[in-house]
């Protein structure tokens, strides 16, 4: 697809993070950008950054979790400018779930599979049919993690199996378009190929009543520089990617029509090797036993 002024993308998660760093990308393509995310001051800041660099922005704060929110959102992205040609669906939150999968509170999982898949879901079933109907060429983007998009952390198992779930979704919405014959193409992001500074290590301040955890915690909460800070102690240097980078090979793979936006990665590639080699042996997932579940 080509990226051209005078189009329009809608970016959910878009007040900080990778979120941010595809608006500005999209921005500086010429582009109209749409931005939405749950929180409302670093939404009006990011917008207000924007459109001083001369971005044609709107800005509405979503609760992706929220079906009718969605509805409204791409209903005042329509009104607004009367198209969509891009959709990234990139909000995301991490569980905040503690200990063996067993001890894990059903809320951590309602609250990440709300956010992480049915928020994808609710993305594409707004934006789609219109996206469709217009005829003109465009492009959903689904982000995933190498976290249970390509082999599961265990120690994040929440988080990865709704990761997993939405690249299953994006394969499945991709035979769909080409069934249909249609001109809007689909791609699941894998950030990366390192990690990555954004706020999904604070996920738990937005956090809903609905969701809220029934028994505290039996450790605090910790930031990223807290564990960065850790792994240091412990010897481990940490690599980080950029979130520009993310945006550009974004950028890049809706230009190209790229499924699989996955970074080159060697860390990545030995995952997907060990992981499907295990399904061809049948064998069990020794590529697992490498983690530290403590």
């Amino acid at each position: 697809m080509e990226l051209r002024q005078g189009q329009v993308a809608v970016v959910t998660g878009a007040a900080s993070g990778i979120g941010l760093a595809m608006a500005r990308r999209f921005a500086a393509e010429g582009l109209t950008v749409v931005l939405g995310d749950v929180e409302e001051a670093p939404l009006a800041k990011a917008a207000e950054e924007l459109i001083a660099d001369g971005a044609q922005i709107l800005a509405r704060t979503v609760d992706v979790s929220e079906p009718d929110s969605v509805r409204a959102f791409a209903d005042a992205a329509y009104d607004t400018f009367g198209a969509v040609h891009v959709l990234c669906n990139n909000a995301g939150v991490g569980s905040g779930a503690e200990g063996r999968m067993w001890e894990h509170e059903p809320n951590d999982w309602k609250w990440a599979f709300a956010v992480n898949v049915w928020g994808v879901f609710h993305g594409i079933q707004a934006f789609l049919p219109r996206m469709l109907a217009s005829g003109e060429p465009g492009h959903v983007v689904n982000t995933s993690s190498g976290d249970g998009g390509i082999a599961p952390l265990p120690t994040a198992s929440v988080y990865a199996v709704t990761k997993s779930a939405v690249v299953t979704m994006t394969e499945s919405l991709y035979a769909h378009l080409k069934a249909e014959g249609a001109s809007v193409g689909a791609s699941v992001l894998f950030p990366g190929p390192h990690m990555l500074r954004t706020g999904l290590w604070e996920s738990h301040r937005n956090r809903p009543d609905r969701y809220a955890k029934q028994r505290p915690r039996r450790t605090p909460y910790r930031s990223l520089d807290q564990w960065e800070s850790a792994m240091k102690e412990a010897g481990h240097e940490i690599a980080f990617t950029p979130v520009e980078e993310v945006a550009e090979h974004v950028v890049d793979g809706i230009r190209a029509d790229r499924f699989w936006m996955l970074p080159a990665s060697e860390h990545s590639d030995r995952q997907i090797r060990a992981r499907s080699q295990s399904m061809l042996d049948r064998a069990n997932p020794s590529y697992l036993e490498s983690f530290i579940l403590d």
